[in-house]
């Protein structure tokens, strides 16, 4: 396993280079440059202003001049400084990264608690009145825009109930308010995202749960384990769920980039201040060294994602060993 596990993360260096050299291609493909946009639709810009902004930005060197000047900074873990407004990207991200991880965590956590068991009770019950009711709330999950169903809830609660906020992540007196109102003016914002954010995984996730777990419930080794004399809550929570997994933990381990991208609809919604509306604002100011940062950071979550679900296969089945 630890040699598994050494040849897994030497393979990431490559890894990353190629995606990293893939985007910065792609980035620089795409029409615009962050001077143009810099100085707007003013027309009575000096030329000779905009040659001297693309050189200070670096823009005048040779693709891959700019690529290894990137990549020697990415080397010292300096991700340069942004183009609008000359910040440090590593800090630019610190600002975003807690609401997206309070966000994106919190959704990814409630998910896999709530979707698995469903899931679970619907294999078990199969065919029955639960079933049809988790497959008709799972088809409603799959059909509903995220968009629609976040102005709906707005709409619902924000507008004729009055009950939540509707944007933004704190109030603007927030600051002066007691520690413990803070707390709940934080989580009145929350709700409504949170909501949005999961209720469509849920639907998914519980639909691979069901019919992994009915796979398994029918092997032999289920029917050996009630031939035995055993509770069905011993055959279904010990025997059938741990090999029923196996595909959930797949879908965890690729939804880790979530964790850092977050969803930019749902944000720019909600005003939420996190890194999926970071990114978006970043595409339309065509900010290279943020977009650069962001897509190295969620690659890496990526092929960690990949490895982790990798290492819990193992654990899971004991048939599978990477030695």
């Amino acid at each position: 396993m630890r040699k598994f596990l050494l040849r897994r993360l030497l393979l990431m260096i490559p890894l990353l280079l190629g995606i990293s050299f893939i985007s910065f291609v792609i980035m620089q493909l795409a029409p615009g440059d962050p001077a143009s946009l810099n100085i707007g639709m003013n027309s009575k810009i000096d030329p000779s202003y905009i040659l001297k902004l693309r050189q200070s930005y670096g823009l005048d060197d040779p693709l891959m001049v700019q690529y290894w000047h990137w990549l020697k900074r990415i080397c010292l873990l300096n991700f340069g400084n942004t183009f609008r407004d000359n910040r440090p990207v590593i800090a630019v991200i610190g600002e975003r990264l807690p609401a997206t991880l309070l966000l994106s965590g919190l959704s990814e956590v409630l998910l896999f608690l709530v979707a698995v068991p469903l899931g679970v009770m619907a294999a078990y019950y199969h065919n029955r009145w639960y079933d049809r009711f988790i497959s008709i709330f799972s088809f409603v999950g799959f059909s509903m825009p995220s968009f629609w169903f976040a102005l709906m809830l707005m709409l619902l609660f924000g507008v004729w109930l009055n009950l939540l906020p509707v944007s933004g992540m704190t109030s603007t007196e927030a600051e002066y308010l007691p520690w413990n109102d803070r707390i709940l003016d934080l989580i009145s914002h929350l709700i409504l995202p949170l909501i949005v954010t999961t209720y469509g995984g849920l639907a998914s996730i519980s639909r691979y749960a069901r019919t992994s777990m009915l796979e398994v419930i029918r092997q032999d080794y289920i029917r050996t384990a009630r031939a035995k004399g055993l509770s069905e809550t011993q055959v279904i929570f010990k025997h059938a769920l741990r090999n029923a997994l196996i595909p959930i933990v797949t879908l965890m381990g690729l939804s880790l980039p979530n964790l850092i991208g977050g969803s930019f609809i749902i944000e720019t919604i909600f005003s939420w201040p996190g890194m999926g509306r970071l990114g978006f604002e970043s595409v339309l100011s065509h900010d290279y060294p943020l977009l650069m940062g962001i897509g190295v950071i969620t690659a890496l979550l990526t092929l960690l994602g990949n490895l982790l679900a990798d290492l819990a296969y193992a654990w899971l089945d004991p048939r599978i060993r990477y030695d």
